[in-house]
């Protein structure tokens, strides 16, 4: 799924940098993976979108880093929240759970949506950041 959204972003406009993995290998460490792809919010401010086969993982895996707030793709609506009311900076699709237009209206919904200016949401928010 990782390889065909990538190409639809590209045709919607958006550059994507991809992590790996580049293919099925069975020792393949999604700790890693999410690693590598959560520096870039960290450092730039980007978004980034996480494929894993249940998407726990890699929410779990992403939201161990200081400024990443990782959200589960699991409904269009949900991520619109996540958005407005949480600013998640990064997203994890369960590629085994969604099919290919329900992740790319989720996507682009994660995409697209600006997170609330309300400020319960930034007191919130910047709550999440200073937890040690």
């Amino acid at each position: 799924m990782k390889e065909l959204i990538k190409k639809w972003l590209a045709t919607e406009g958006y550059t994507v940098e991809d992590v790996g993995a580049d293919n099925s290998v069975a020792e393949d460490d999604y700790v890693y993976f999410a690693q590598q792809a959560v520096k870039a919010v960290t450092s730039s401010g980007d978004r980034v979108i996480l494929f894993c086969r249940n998407g726990f993982g890699m929410v779990i895996a992403a939201n161990r880093f200081a400024g990443v707030r990782c959200g589960l793709a699991f409904g269009e609506e949900a991520v619109k929240k996540g958005r407005t009311d949480d600013d998640i900076n990064a997203l994890s699709v369960p590629s085994d759970y969604v099919d290919e237009p329900s992740a790319r209206r989720m996507i682009k919904t994660f995409l697209t949506e600006e997170a609330s200016r309300e400020d319960k949401y930034r007191r919130r928010i910047m709550k999440l950041d200073n937890l040690i």
